[in-house]
């Protein structure tokens, strides 16, 4: 082999590598790095926005909201997908959806729907698994005003408890949510008019996933459907057990499956994301977000071990594709530092 030709492949390979190589070693505040213009640390936002949901708006900036943990659904917004500015809040105590005294805001879902911005929210109240429902919101701007539309459902509509965690699809013109948490996880169609009245098509209703999982998201590539999820624990601190997983189909409706032939709706699944000796309780990643050269992107929530008590932060990692078309985070672990995102101002 030529020197040329050598160089050739080792660009090539440095290229293809660069956008989504990390380091696991736990580093201190005080470690210094010589790419800091090039690599990032987690987390990306250091104070707890749990159940993260990001979009990219149209004019290329991203924008991420979380549950409550600051009241009325706190939005962020980031040129890069690294460094995240809180920009307001979804709601105010007046505009506030109101469905059940008592109930919180949990896990939204942000979409651009019919030239409009949806999010998507779970209202619930912790321990009561029949007192839940799934409601939404529009604006023509990301940063909000959101305007309450209602309800789409709730656990007695469906007949589903911990009817929350929901996450809405759309392709080739049909719409669907998938939703549940601990209780079974279903798929429902649903009708979108053009001003934004959404109901479910409860005849289409079927489940698609068992009991162990709940936070799910959808995410398709080379004709496969991977159906990403939860499972344990989520908000216990040091001794938080969730973790990311994953299971495929060639069908929306599954069945899903694991990477060693097991049914999602048994509860098997593959990992894509635990705990590491810097991170634990990493889960409930928002749909993936695309880089501007194709990586994929996830975001999700996790404590830092030695600060459990700032909780539930948000943490980015690039996921990694087998010669399987599995998907993968690089150890199983969240980064302490990456390469950055490949953004281009537009």
């Amino acid at each position: 082999m030529n020197h040329i030709l050598a160089y050739s492949i080792f660009l090539l390979i440095s290229l293809f590598f660069g956008a989504c190589t990390s380091q696991k070693d736990v580093q201190t505040e005080t470690d210094k790095d010589e790419n800091t213009e090039t690599q990032y640390s987690n987390p990306v936002i250091r104070v707890s926005v749990p159940d993260p949901t990001a979009i990219r708006s149209q004019d290329g900036k991203f924008y991420l909201y979380g549950t409550e943990d600051i009241r009325n659904i706190p939005v962020f917004r980031s040129d890069d997908l690294v460094n995240w500015k809180q920009v307001g809040t979804a709601f105010t105590d007046e505009t506030r959806p109101k469905d059940v005294d008592g109930a919180s805001l949990w896990a939204p879902e942000i979409r651009y729907i019919k030239g409009k911005y949806v999010l998507f929210y779970s209202l619930a109240i912790w321990g009561q698994e029949w007192v839940s429902s799934i409601g939404y919101a529009v604006s023509d701007n990301p940063e909000g005003p959101f305007i309450s539309k209602g309800i789409v459902f709730n656990s007695y509509d469906v007949n589903v408890k911990n009817s929350i965690d929901q996450f809405f699809y759309e392709e080739d013109g049909n719409y669907y949510m998938l939703w549940g948490s601990f209780r079974g996880i279903y798929l429902v169609q649903l009708n979108v008019t053009d001003d934004l009245v959404i109901t479910p098509q409860i005849s289409t209703m079927v489940q698609v996933a068992g009991t162990a999982f709940e936070g799910v998201n959808i995410w398709k590539r080379d004709g496969y459907y991977y159906l990403f999820a939860s499972i344990g624990s989520c908000c216990e601190g040091a001794n938080s057990t969730y973790s990311t997983v994953v299971g495929r189909s060639k069908s929306l409706t599954g069945p899903y499956m694991s990477k060693d032939g097991g049914y999602m709706l048994e509860n098997a699944y593959t990992v894509v994301l635990s705990k590491n000796s810097a991170f634990v309780g990493v889960g409930h990643n928002s749909i993936l977000q695309k880089d501007d050269e194709e990586n994929t992107w996830m975001l999700y929530h996790g404590y830092q071990v030695n600060k459990v008590d700032d909780g539930r932060l948000v943490l980015l990692d690039c996921v990694l594709w087998d010669d399987d078309r599995w998907p993968y985070v690089e150890g199983e672990g969240a980064s302490l530092k990456s390469s950055y995102p490949v953004i281009n101002k537009r």
